[in-house]
């Protein structure tokens, strides 16, 4: 029978061995702790592919609207540009010995109604704004962009065009008038307006087409 005060010491357990074995500081021997491997960011969740690819989308669009616009910029400058040629060809021509200014006035006149066809062929294709004349060229100019300075005279000038006998014009007028209804096109690119004799003017487009 075991003494009462013999205390027993399991020596298969490696603290006391260490202990035994004279270290007074058993925790040095032991092992470092080991944590786990960092998570890779590779491969994607599901998630993240899907916000990739909205953002994708978001960023092609946005690219292509941008370069739109950048093109509609470009485009109305080379078109007032027109513009100011055909004013400024118009002043060198008046200023001319023996000019007649009905005859300037004319070309200038038809050069103003050229580069407001161009423009509205390019806008408005399908409409065959070219073969437009007469109050129905007019009708277009007035329903499609902005015609608030287009006046009575300035449409009787337009409507008659080349076929015109007499001039008596602003050119200033007609300048600004047409500046105008082209900058609205490219900048607040206005959708058609059918007016109520709009009709009309679809039945002249497919008699000239």
């Amino acid at each position: 029978m075991a003494d009462a005060d013999t205390v027993t010491v399991d020596t298969s357990d490696p603290l006391t061995q260490v202990a035994g074995a004279g270290n007074s500081d058993p925790l040095s021997q032991l092992a470092d702790i080991h944590l786990p491997d960092p998570v890779s960011w590779w491969p994607l969740a599901p998630g993240w592919w899907v916000v990739i690819a909205v953002v994708g989308v978001i960023a092609f669009v946005l690219g292509r609207r941008a370069s739109a616009q950048v093109l509609q910029r470009r485009i109305r400058s080379h078109a007032l540009g027109e513009l100011d040629k055909a004013l400024a060809a118009y002043r060198t021509a008046s200023a001319a010995k023996g000019a007649d200014p009905q005859t300037t006035k004319l070309n200038y006149v038809n050069e103003i109604n050229a580069v407001l066809r161009r423009v509205a062929l390019k806008h408005y294709p399908q409409q065959h704004p070219a073969s437009l004349s007469g109050k129905h060229w007019v009708t277009f100019l007035r329903t499609h962009g902005d015609s608030t300075l287009l006046t009575d005279p300035l449409a009787d000038t337009l409507s008659e065009g080349r076929f015109a006998r007499q001039w008596d014009v602003d050119e200033n007028a007609l300048f600004q008038m047409a500046r105008r209804w082209i900058s609205s096109l490219y900048l607040a690119r206005i959708e058609p307006i059918r007016a109520p004799d709009d009709t009309s003017t679809s039945t002249a487009v497919s008699k000239h087409a």
